[in-house]
């Protein structure tokens, strides 16, 4: 399925807090990044929980328990409750209950996040590969997880033991950089053994599953800053999606993504909630361009073209519209420098 960029909801000139009933919110890159908000994230979610939005946060970084998460974004600004947080860590802890008996061993390799998930599920966390568990689970568990773990994995997989991943992220977002996800560290142990796991996290199933049974969402809009996880898992779950560039995502990566990768809607950062963004229109003169605001884009033979002036979004907005159009199925391979470096992208 091929996917354009849009830039309003569909039959309406709303904001998008108004067209959707429930924003589902990564954290990491989105709302913090190091454990600080996200410049405009606290007022602009404050303000479209005041108009109606449900706000749910839906990580997965499997570290922290949803106690922790909410108690954390409480700290920030904005009051949240355990239940309006959902963890990669509660869709693999699900994942493994509907596979193993009740009661069963489950060798953690992570957080606190995955004890307390698979402890909701009747499921008993173990440390070591000696503990005769039933399954072995791994989630992020920071940049102080011993090396050793990832050995207590390999010896419970290499005796036939099923291994479980919250997720795999190879990245995480952080007060200095980009650093190390889960999925680096599930490499390892995939290495090791020369296993696979079965992966419960965005962009998966079971992740969008979990998010929907504990949120109830009929109109949701999946908020993110990760198009391999957050937009993916949208995508999947065939439901709309805002793109924020405060993460880990840039503008050719955007331009550049093939069409399970696109989301529906860009903004800079979460004030894009609460806008009604401009319209992206096809010049309709045989020229194959786009238009946003003062910008036309249009796809050449070697490179995307932009002219005009205006707000940098604008011109993304209709590059994005020139490149997936010209891409297609396969993604856009055309050069983007020297139009994104015209909007300081």
């Amino acid at each position: 399925m091929s996917r354009s960029v849009r830039t309003r909801p569909e039959g309406s000139g709303r904001g998008l807090s108004e067209a959707y009933d429930t924003a589902l919110l990564d954290l990491d890159g989105v709302v913090y990044a190091g454990g600080k908000a996200i410049t405009h994230a606290v007022d602009s979610l404050t303000t479209a929980h005041a108009g109606g939005m449900r706000l749910a946060y839906v990580t997965n970084n499997a570290l922290r328990t949803p106690d922790a998460v909410a108690e954390h974004l409480t700290e920030l600004g904005i009051p949240t409750g355990a239940d309006d947080v959902i963890t990669s860590a509660q869709a693999v802890a699900r994942l493994i209950a509907e596979q193993v008996p009740s009661g069963a061993r489950v060798l953690v390799i992570g957080g606190d996040g995955l004890r307390v998930a698979l402890r909701e599920r009747g499921l008993e966390p173990v440390e070591s590969a000696e503990d005769d568990p039933a399954a072995v689970v791994q989630g992020f568990g920071g940049p102080e997880l011993p090396w050793g773990r990832f050995a207590e994995a390999c010896y419970a997989i290499a005796r036939g033991v099923p291994w479980y991943a919250s997720n795999t992220d190879l990245t995480i977002p952080g007060a200095r950089g980009i650093a190390p996800g889960n999925g680096a560290a599930v490499e390892v142990v995939r290495i090791a053994t020369g296993a696979d796991p079965q992966v419960a996290g965005k962009p998966l199933p079971p992740m969008h599953r979990e998010t929907i049974l504990r949120t109830g969402a009929q109109r949701p809009l999946v908020v993110g800053d990760r198009l391999d996880t957050d937009i993916e898992g949208a995508f999947n779950g065939e439901v709309d999606s805002l793109l924020v560039l405060t993460g880990v995502t840039d503008g050719a990566q955007l331009l550049a993504a093939p069409p399970q990768h696109r989301p529906t809607f860009v903004d800079a950062d979460l004030r894009g909630l609460l806008t009604g963004q401009p319209e992206v229109t096809g010049e309709g003169d045989g020229s194959g361009g786009f238009r946003c605001g003062g910008w036309k884009a249009t796809a050449g033979e070697e490179r995307l073209e932009l002219e005009g002036d205006g707000a940098a979004l604008d011109g993304l907005r209709a590059l994005c519209a020139a490149a997936w159009t010209a891409g297609g199925e396969a993604g856009c391979e055309l050069d983007s420098g020297k139009a994104l470096a015209r909007l300081g992208l």
